[in-house]
């Protein structure tokens, strides 16, 4: 799945969602805790607009491989302690589209 076949599911996502379908767009590995924290510090300092998302891990499902490696991955996330370490709701529009895939080309 594509960035723009997830904005067609909806228009605000969290930015784990984000990241890992920017990952498989990339053949890299989603569940790299230090960075997404790394992703999350570029998309604050590209001045994204993101809200912060309360996402339990229970409620991150989704296809059941997706789900439980999902949840590995938050459980992994909620464990460190830092603003960046978060999940946030993120606007997928185009230019804003553009920033995230600019991440993986630093």
């Amino acid at each position: 799945m594509t960035l723009e076949e997830l904005r067609e599911k909806a228009f605000f996502q969290n930015t784990i969602d984000v990241w890992i379908m920017l990952c498989h767009e990339n053949n890299q590995v989603s569940y790299d805790v230090k960075r997404y924290i790394n992703f999350i510090d570029y998309l604050n300092k590209s001045g994204i607009k993101m809200e912060k998302f309360p996402l339990c891990i229970k409620e991150s499902g989704g296809m059941f491989e997706r789900g439980m490696d999902k949840a590995k991955f938050l459980d992994s996330l909620s464990k460190v302690y830092s603003e960046d370490a978060s999940a946030y709701t993120v606007k997928l529009t185009p230019s804003n589209i553009e920033i995230f895939r600019k991440f993986f080309l630093n």
